[in-house]
Order: C-alpha cells, then structure tokens, then sequence
C-alpha cells in the first residue's frame, strides 16, 4: 500500500513537470512562431488569412504541441497511465471541435466578402454545423468516459427525441426557415424591408439561424426571429434598387373654379413655352379638323377646345420628359383623381433614375417646386384651405381669400 501511494505522488510530481513543460513549449510557440506567422500574413495582400488569425485557428493548432508532450509520457505512467490517457483522448476532441469550430467561423468570414454572400447568407448553415459538430463532440466525450461506443450512445438518445424537439423547437423552426428564405432569395444582407408588424423598416444587417436583424432608419436595431418573418408578410424594397428607379406619386390639388377653355390671349401666353409648341400646333390642327368635319362653329357646347387644365397636364408630361433626373425607360404618367372637396388631385406618377432616399427626395422635391410656382401660368389656382393670414386680410378687407 505504502509503495502503491508513493507511486502515485510520483507520478503526480512527474505529471506536473510535464505539464509545466508543456504550457512553457505552448507559450513559446504562441510567442515567437505564431507571432512571426502573424506578421508574415499581415504583409500579404489577401485578407483571408487575418481571418483565420482574427478567428484564433493557430492558437488552437498549437495545442497540438502540449498534448504530444503528454501522449509521450503516458507509457512511463503505471498507475496513472489510463485516467490520463483518456483525459488526454477528451482533451483531443475538444480542441479538435474548437478548432473545426473556429474555421468555420474564419471561412463564413471569407465567404461574406464575396459577391455570392448578399444574395445567399450562409450564417444559419454554418450555426447549424457547429451545433451540430459540438454535439457530436459532447456525445464523444461521454462516451469515452463512460466507456460506451459513441453510437450507442447516439442510439440511446432516440428516446428522447420528443424531449429533444420541445428543447430544439425554435432551432428546427428557425433552420427551415432559413432554408426557405434562402432558396427564395426573399432576404439579402443589405435589403432594404418593411415589416410593420415588428416595427422594422430598414437595411438587414445579419440573417443568422434564430433571427434576422435589421436597422431602421432611426438607426435602432430590430431583431426578429427568422420562423417568424418567414411566416409574416413584409416588403423588400430591393426590387426598386435593381429596377433603377425610384417612385414618385404625389399630387397638387388644383381649384376646380380655376378651369377653364383657352382663350385667344391665354393660347398666344402658352404659345411662347418651348415645351408646349409641338404641342399646342398639333391639338390646334386636331381640334380644327374635327371641328370642321363635324360642322360644328366655335361654340364652347358644340366643338372641341383646349383647357388650361389639360394644357398644364401635356406640359407636365413634356417636362417630365425633358428631365434627366427621370427614368425614361420606366413608366410616366400624369393624371387626374377624382375630385374631392378639397380640389381636383393632379398627380405625377414617374420614377427618379437615382434611388438613393435622399436624391430622390431632392429631385421630387425639385419637380413639385416647379409646378407649384408654374401653375399660375395657365391661369390655374391650387387649391389651399384658407389659413389664419387670409381671413384677417379679409376682416380687413385688404383682399380676398389667399388662391
């Protein structure tokens, strides 16, 4: 008994300067030789190699060395032999799942900088394979402690499958989930959606396995689970960015007292706009020739004339035209609404080649500048609910309501 104790405390203290001789040849590796690998990587021009640095796969790599140091000693241990062994046997599975576990996380690093990435994320994948790889490391583990094959073990587990799926329910929901907005292309890093139900309306930032973060535009960050927007409605605005253009569907609400048939003195006004010419000669002639076809005189009732209010809508469409900020290739028009009391809608329905927000803002904000201050050219009033400034001109009587 005697001999047996002091074996062990022999073994113990020998342990113990192998384990100082293996930590001190760890340390001196990651000093100097990862050290230099470091700067040599950092010199070359490819920046996947940072991500494996970044991402800690040498340190791990360079276990390697203490545990050859303890594999060595192993067969001079007589009492202690099999307990180390298989701590060490533990150990090895462990640093080779850490290791796997940090080169899949360099090589998803690697593949969002390619082009690939924003119309196929992988982060869901790549969480569903380091689950799964530590739970096969969990199960190895086990296993070998308590001296029972792996399979079996995996084997014995089936019996709690239903415990398992009431645990990993969200995980399951959330991998098909990906998987499904994934092959649907329906969400990329960088889209631009709405989901009103979550209160998102911003850039996704991440799609990972349990959620997809976006940030809105009032820069706070919304997290939704992925089974949940999956199952939701919501709009991807990416549609737009690819199609090259940008909506604009706004109106001016025009006085409908304001409308009327061009006479002689309005016509010749017109006349002298350059976008208008083409325009006014030929509905002239049109109008002539139907006139003349149908014996009709110049009666308003009878024949057909030119309005103010459709004049207005021709030069719009012409100036529209005639922008360069606007997207011909994509559909123009300008059109009435019906009317309201408020005044009869005339809305511009185009599409601005710049998508960015805040050009396009500019460019529409442009346009609605130029209409509002041209209107009054065709002898048109928009239509503005009389504020406080026109009914004190008009307890004054200095003028009448603001037009």
């Amino acid at each position: 008994m005697q001999f047996f104790e002091h074996a062990v405390v022999q073994e113990i203290l020998i342990l113990l300067f192998v384990l100082a001789i293996s930590a001190l040849a760890y340390r001196l590796v990651k000093t100097y030789f990862l050290e230099l690998l470091y700067r040599l990587f950092r010199k070359t021009r490819t920046t996947w190699d940072d991500f494996f640095i970044e991402a800690g796969v040498f340190k791990s790599v360079a276990l390697i060395i203490p545990g050859i140091i303890l594999f060595r000693v192993v067969p001079f241990l007589e009492v202690l032999g099999e307990p180390v062994n298989q701590l060490l046997k533990v150990g090895v599975i462990l640093v080779v799942a850490m290791t796997l576990d940090r080169l899949l996380k360099a090589g998803l690093r690697i593949y969002n900088t390619l082009p690939i990435s924003g119309r196929m994320p992988i982060n869901g994948f790549v969480q569903i394979l380091q689950i799964a790889m530590w739970i096969f490391a969990g199960t190895a583990v086990f296993s070998l402690l308590l001296g029972q094959s792996p399979w079996a073990l995996l084997g014995g587990l089936g019996a709690l499958s239903a415990v398992l799926l009431l645990v990993f329910q969200d995980t399951i929901l959330a991998f098909f989930a990906g998987i499904q907005l994934t092959l649907s292309d329906q969400v990329r890093v960088g889209d631009w959606i709405e989901a009103p139900k979550f209160g998102a309306d911003g850039d996704v930032i991440e799609v990972a396995l349990h959620y997809v973060r976006i940030r809105n535009w009032n820069r706070s960050i919304t997290t939704i689970p992925t089974h949940k927007l999956a199952q939701d409605s919501f709009v991807n605005w990416r549609g737009m960015f690819e199609g090259g253009g940008r909506r604009i569907k706004k109106a001016v609400l025009i006085d409908q007292t304001s409308i009327r048939f061009l006479d002689q003195e309005l016509f010749d006004h017109l006349a002298e706009i350059e976008l208008l010419k083409d325009y006014l000669t030929q509905k002239t002639k049109e109008i002539e020739e139907h006139n003349r076809a149908h014996n009709t005189d110049a009666s308003v009732v009878n024949g057909r004339h030119l309005t103010n209010l459709g004049t207005f809508r021709a030069y719009l469409v012409a100036y529209l035209k005639a922008h360069p900020a606007i997207n011909q290739n994509l559909i123009m028009i300008v059109r009435q609404l019906p009317p309201t009391p408020s005044g009869l809608p005339l809305e511009i329905y185009a599409f601005t080649k710049d998508v960015g927000w805040v050009n396009h803002e500019g460019v529409a904000a442009d346009i609605f500048d130029h209409v509002l201050a041209i209107v009054s050219e065709f002898d048109l009033r928009v239509f503005q609910v009389p504020g406080g400034h026109d009914l004190a001109e008009l307890a004054a009587g200095r003028g009448g309501l603001s037009q």
